[in-house]
């Protein structure tokens, strides 16, 4: 969650090596995910375009294999290249059960799909490595620093991708598991201030926004929680966030041992944020500031001390931005701008040449645990989200001046600005045509999966992550989704 970045969400948590890059480099105020889950976000970072244009409509489809990434032109260009950890840019984590999900959100039926959101405290205090595959590839990188990249006579662009703050998986779910376990040890737990953590405010079921609902029913939380249960999962959510940082410690620590940090730009960025139940939700798939607001803070030779940007920027920034530092041609059909002229502190007029940066940032989201496609305009103080077709469900608009915590939709109210956004959206994607594709999509690959399964189809179907709905009525879904097809 990008808020952590700074105050006041930077209140909660220790964060020692983003506050580092906070004191040596610039923070984005408002960094925004292009689409709030694994695969799609990372698509559209790799790629500089936004989701529409990758068409990367779940976490298992992203870029085709052999787009053109900002890391290939750099290695084109003679940088030396080296990946580490997780990538997941031409498909994401999935099972089949996210698959099914997310073709069948048009159906009209209504099944619980992940594990209650829980924690589990692991280890004494002296336990720092939870999640050990990260600390694995950390390792690497920290490795690969001291004795590859030290010893170069080109320039070198390293990446490394970090699982966590993701939740763990729930066996305890019974087959086909979501990943809804916040696991921490105490050691990490205590870098929290448990004072400081803010109990979000729900609005009543029969009051939400029908695309929350379903969000919320699917992801198991329409259930009771004690104001205990849900600071629990918040705490345990920011103490994997300190976890996550001692990472980003372990390789500014390795490049400033080796003499290589004043010569070298570290991003630090994220794929989408964690609800942590506010707006009665766990995960992501959502375009409230929890899922879709980013921490992204850059720091190294050139770029501006203890500067905050206020300006919304996203992920598809990362492409040009890359290009730019290595100063590479940046080709002219991208989504994003480069971030330089704001990391150097210069005015914006003397931007690219393709013009000023745009004042809006776009976000969408086509995947499972939503039942609508769902369009995010963020311009100025203003967060505009519109579903489907335009008409079919209701837009929500939000002051995120007066209503940080975005409880109150003031769409009915202020009818010209939701003309005005909608007009600048739909002149940057039009919305109703691209809905309309996601759902023929997940038609056709729904209809090719249960032709591929034959015999087995009912078994197989019944027996995914909804299982403990789907088996009190079976008919009843099986019926739903024939007549959806």
């Amino acid at each position: 969650d990008g808020r952590l970045t700074f105050y006041p969400g930077n209140q909660t948590v220790d964060l020692p090596f983003i506050n580092f890059m906070r004191r040596y480099g610039t923070v984005f105020l408002n960094a925004y995910t292009n689409s709030p889950i694994c695969c799609p976000s990372r698509a559209a970072m790799w790629s500089g375009l936004f989701t529409h244009l990758t068409e990367s409509w779940n976490n298992f489809k992203g870029l085709d294999p052999d787009y053109v990434t900002w890391m290939d032109l750099m290695e084109k260009y003679g940088y030396h290249t080296q990946k580490y950890g997780k990538l997941d840019y031409t498909s994401g984590h999935h099972s089949v059960s996210n698959r099914v999900e997310a073709w069948t959100r048009d159906v009209d039926f209504l099944l619980r799909q992940e594990g209650r959101p829980m924690v589990n405290l692991t280890g004494d205090r002296k336990h720092v490595r939870v999640m050990e595959a990260d600390w694995r590839n950390t390792d690497k990188a920290v490795n690969w620093i001291k004795e590859e990249a030290i010893n170069l006579t080109q320039p070198f662009a390293l990446y490394l991708g970090l699982n966590l703050p993701h939740p763990y998986p729930s066996p305890y779910a019974g087959e086909n598991f979501g990943s809804s376990t916040f696991l921490t040890s105490p050691y990490w737990l205590e870098k929290v201030t448990y004072e400081a953590i803010k109990i979000p405010k729900w609005s009543s079921l029969s009051e939400m926004h029908p695309v929350d609902y379903y969000s919320s029913y699917t992801k198991n939380c329409t259930g009771e929680f004690t104001k205990q249960e849900v600071r629990n999962i918040r705490a345990f959510y920011y103490a994997m966030c300190a976890e996550t940082d001692a990472m980003l410690g372990e390789i500014i620590s390795a490049l400033r041992d080796t003499g290589l940090l004043k010569k070298t730009i570290v991003i630090f960025t994220a794929d989408h944020g964690e609800l942590a139940m506010e707006h009665r939700q766990f995960y992501k798939m959502s375009m409230y500031e929890g899922s879709s607001h980013v921490p992204l803070l850059v720091m190294g030779p050139g770029i501006k001390k203890q500067q905050q940007v206020p300006n919304v920027v996203s992920l598809v920034d990362i492409y040009p931005t890359m290009l730019d530092i290595a100063r590479i041609p940046v080709p002219q059909n991208l989504s994003g701008y480069s971030l330089i002229p704001l990391l150097c502190g210069k005015a914006e007029n003397e931007a690219s040449p393709r013009g000023p940066r745009p004042s809006w940032v776009l976000s969408e989201f086509h995947g499972c645990n939503v039942n609508s496609s769902i369009y995010m305009l963020r311009t100025g103080k203003w967060k505009y989200i519109a579903y489907s077709d335009g008409h079919s469900v209701l837009p929500q608009l939000f002051d995120l001046t007066a209503d940080p915590d975005e409880l109150t939709n003031v769409a009915i109210k202020f009818p010209v600005i939701v003309r005005s956004l909608d007009k600048i959206l739909r002149s940057v994607v039009n919305y109703p045509k691209v809905s309309s594709s996601v759902q023929e999509y997940n038609k056709r690959q729904f209809i090719s999966w249960k032709q591929s399964l034959g015999q087995n189809y009912s078994n197989v179907i019944a027996n995914l992550r909804w299982h403990q709905d789907w088996l009190k009525e079976p008919k009843k879904y099986q019926n739903a989704i024939d007549k959806w097809l």
